[in-house]
């Protein structure tokens, strides 16, 4: 709609009106067939963009709370390897240590993981992992597939974050040996923030702890979800929009979708390449940058809230970077509904300020991308 802000940030993203027209269907028995409805529609459509075929359980709560349903639930008073080369995997690492004891496997934000800390940490008596597929603060993505292998090989829980990646990119919970993984609705669903959804294995119901959160207890949501219904009121306009969402998804397909979200980090990388400014991320190859948002280094000189301002008054807003990378970096998201108007109108105002701040591109970065798209 005219006047709105273009949201290219790593989420929340612009949400389709047909999305937003869903929340205002009148509210229903939360109790009633109607809603179960919803709920089954819901679990039945996220199962192949989770790539699973375990039972899927919906949550009122952001990302965070998914990401809290699974530790508290399932990795109590254990010892937890966290794998950090972000923000939101040092999330995970914090949640562990409340609820157990977590053995951080760090390296530097933006670069690969350790592996072999993780292997060691294994070795060690490491009962679970925790792993962010899709790493938005640092724009880099994860090797799940070769996680999931170790944690196979030493028996120990894997759980998996792809809050950022379902519906976004290519998510094999099964097929990696993921206990756990967990999505939120403002990211690649395109749907409003304050859902999330998480798959849970049989094998990981095994792990279930004795003493568990209240709200987020998981073994009442497996109770509640055999009658599909949850056991605490739902947000009920949030389930409308989380329905059509996943309606949209599948209308588009869900290859196409993952291919669009592809193309388009593609064509934000190539512009940044054609420009001479860095990419945050250094990835041991580029099948492992984020496929959801690219992260820039700013040029010497360049004041972040200056050249987000600027941007933010041609009706663009995206994001800047994370704790210590605040002033450093600046992070466009190309999740969600994002395609090719959208990527062309921020990658040119981007251009457009970074000749106002006085850095001179080396090529057209806009074409470049286009020759992408």
């Amino acid at each position: 709609m005219q006047n709105e802000t273009l949201l290219m940030m790593p989420g929340p993203v612009p949400v389709p009106e047909r999305v937003r027209l869903a929340m205002a269907t009148q509210a229903i028995n939360h109790r009633g067939s109607d809603f179960s409805a919803v709920y089954d529609e819901i679990t039945e459509r996220l199962g192949p963009m989770f790539g699973t075929k375990n039972d899927i359980y919906l949550l009122s709560g952001s990302g965070t709370a998914g990401m809290e349903a699974a530790i508290g639930n399932f990795c109590a008073n254990k010892t937890v390897a966290c794998l950090v080369n972000g923000k939101f995997g040092d999330r995970l690492c914090k949640l562990s240590g409340l609820y157990g004891t977590a053995v951080e496997c760090a390296s530097e934000w933006g670069t690969p993981l350790p592996l072999d800390q993780l292997e060691t940490a294994l070795e060690n008596g490491a009962e679970a992992v925790t792993l962010v597929h899709n790493e938005t603060s640092a724009a880099i993505k994860n090797p799940a597939e070769a996680v999931g292998k170790l944690c196979k090989k030493h028996d120990a829980l894997f759980i998996l974050d792809g809050i950022t990646s379902i519906a976004g990119d290519v998510v094999e919970a099964d097929k990696w040996g993921a206990d756990i993984a967990v999505v939120g609705s403002q990211k690649c669903l395109a749907a409003p923030a304050g859902m999330a959804a998480i798959s849970v294995s049989e094998r990981a119901w095994d792990h279930l702890a004795e003493w568990r959160p209240f709200y987020l207890d998981m073994a009442a949501y497996k109770k509640s979800g055999a009658k599909s219904q949850t056991p605490y009121t739902p947000a009920i306009p949030l389930f409308f929009a989380l329905r059509e969402a996943c309606r949209v998804i599948d209308d588009e397909g869900l290859k196409n979708r993952i291919m669009r979200h592809k193309t388009c980090s593609a064509a934000m990388r190539a512009a940044a390449w054609a420009w001479g400014l860095e990419l945050f991320a250094t990835p041991d190859d580029l099948h492992q940058y984020s496929n959801t948002v690219t992260a820039f280094s700013y040029p010497e000189g360049i004041d972040d809230g200056e050249f987000r301002g600027r941007i933010k008054k041609m009706g663009i807003e995206f994001s800047g970077g994370q704790d210590h990378l605040k002033g450093k970096i600046f992070r466009i998201g190309s999740m969600g509904a994002t395609d090719i108007p959208e990527v062309l109108a921020v990658l040119a105002a981007v251009q457009d300020t970074l000749r106002h701040f006085g850095f001179e591109p080396e090529h057209d970065g806009v074409q470049a991308a286009a020759e992408v798209l």
